[in-house]
């Protein structure tokens, strides 16, 4: 099936794959070639891309994106998002002290709108954070 992941900055994925498990706000899902047609808010966490059906875990690719939409047809999946950061670009020590930075912005936060932006570097983090473990743990 086809697999599209689209950003602010263009196409960032556009390639034949096996599986995709995605976040939705309705829970986890993963999609197979001929999947039901759906649309759904995809919530900020990991995008795990499994190119070939006899891949192992430690194959998957990784990205984490802030949410956006999704799109599922029989023949392909669309996921559209302001942005989306490959696992394998994501440095673990880079978001750990980003986190801590945002962290402190919102512990020093004068208005909501300073917090509204401190929680939403807050949440980008973490997800970084979260699909460097994820990298991490699968390719041991």
């Amino acid at each position: 099936m086809k697999f599209e992941l689209v950003t602010l900055l263009g196409v960032q994925l556009d390639q034949e794959v096996y599986e995709v498990q995605l976040s939705t706000a309705d829970g986890p899902i993963a999609v197979f070639p001929g999947h039901e047609p759906l649309v759904s808010v995809a919530v900020p966490g990991a995008i795990a891309v499994r190119h070939k059906k006899d891949d192992s875990d430690e194959k998957l690719e990784y990205f984490a994106i802030g949410g956006g939409v999704i799109e599922i047809t029989p023949l392909g999946v669309r996921v559209l998002v302001d942005e989306a950061d490959r696992g394998e670009d994501i440095l673990e020590a880079e978001s750990k002290a980003a986190l801590e930075r945002a962290l402190k912005l919102r512990d020093n936060a004068k208005n909501q709108v300073e917090l509204e932006k401190a929680t939403a570097l807050i949440d980008r983090h973490q997800v970084r954070l979260n699909v460097a473990g994820l990298r991490r743990k699968h390719r041991r």
